[in-house]
């Protein structure tokens, strides 16, 4: 019970970070930081792919609903729910996720941790922002827009994890 609790705690507080925080900052056109991929990348390590599906797809539809966006929020986000489950598997060692628990750094590694939140969140923003760019004529501004709003989801995203595991983590 306490998990449902609070996993719908982290998946409405990305929700609002990210509407009325994060989607109100004018910083520049290439500065788009799409944290709701937290509630994924946090998600318990043995969750059920049917569930992990099912989570990508409610908090794209919700984003896609919330932000205005016509299905890419959904697209991207139930691709990395997709690809989560192998991604731990081959950077972390099937044997050792058989335990369970929340993803960290404390959990898996500072450095397996980065690979595995970089790799997520790399996925996510080059789906995300080839949809909304729609042409390949914008490639290069694709690209610098991954990059850029990628660099800031990933801090961001890092700092969520540390608040939320350093309370939980022994909980969970």
């Amino acid at each position: 019970m306490l998990r449902i609790v609070t996993y719908s705690l982290l998946f409405v507080v990305t929700v609002l970070l990210q509407v009325f925080l994060f989607d109100n900052l004018s910083v520049s056109i290439y500065l788009n930081p799409l944290i709701y991929v937290a509630f994924i990348v946090l998600l318990p390590v043995d969750t059920f792919a049917v569930w992990l599906l099912f989570a990508g797809v409610v908090m794209g539809a919700t984003m896609d609903f919330l932000m205005g966006t016509a299905g890419i929020n959904t697209i991207a986000t139930v691709l990395i729910a997709f690809v989560r489950p192998f991604l731990l598997t081959n950077l972390y060692g099937r044997d050792d996720l058989r335990d369970g628990g929340v993803p960290s750094p404390e959990r898996l590694g500072h450095h397996v941790f980065l690979d595995y939140l970089v790799i997520l969140v790399v996925l996510h923003h080059a789906v995300f922002f080839t949809f909304e760019a729609l042409s390949w004529s914008h490639a290069l501004r694709t690209v610098v827009r991954t990059i850029a709003s990628g660099s800031v989801t990933v801090a961001v995203v890092w700092l969520l994890t540390r608040i939320f595991t350093a309370k939980f983590v022994a909980r969970l």
